[in-house]
């Protein structure tokens, strides 16, 4: 079992990179930007639910749970900031954002 938890440890890790460089690599389209942070918040609950299962323990599942809510909330959140600049500037880029700071 604990050669089975590092083998899903680095792929949780390497789709964490992937986001993480996904965000570095590209600031300017803020939709790239959303799915990016996004997919770091899902290796993470991938993470917490392979350890929960190595582990034997209900907290790990239930957590991730908890962080897939305030994924999508956060989603939710950041379309609705995209639609309001889009309506405001006619673009999506991230260079514009600071038109909508009240």
């Amino acid at each position: 079992m604990l050669i089975e938890l590092e083998y899903f440890s680095f792929v949780a890790l390497t789709i964490f990179i992937i986001g993480v460089s996904g965000i570095v690599v590209n600031r300017k389209n803020i939709i790239t930007i959303l799915m990016s942070v996004e997919l770091m918040l899902l290796s993470i609950n991938f993470y917490f639910v392979i350890s929960s299962i190595a582990l034997e323990d209900i907290f790990g599942q239930v957590f991730s749970i908890y962080v897939l809510t305030v994924a999508a909330a956060e989603s939710a959140i950041g379309l609705a900031i995209l639609v309001i600049h889009h309506r405001l500037c006619g673009t999506i880029a991230v260079e514009f954002m600071n038109k909508i700071k009240g």
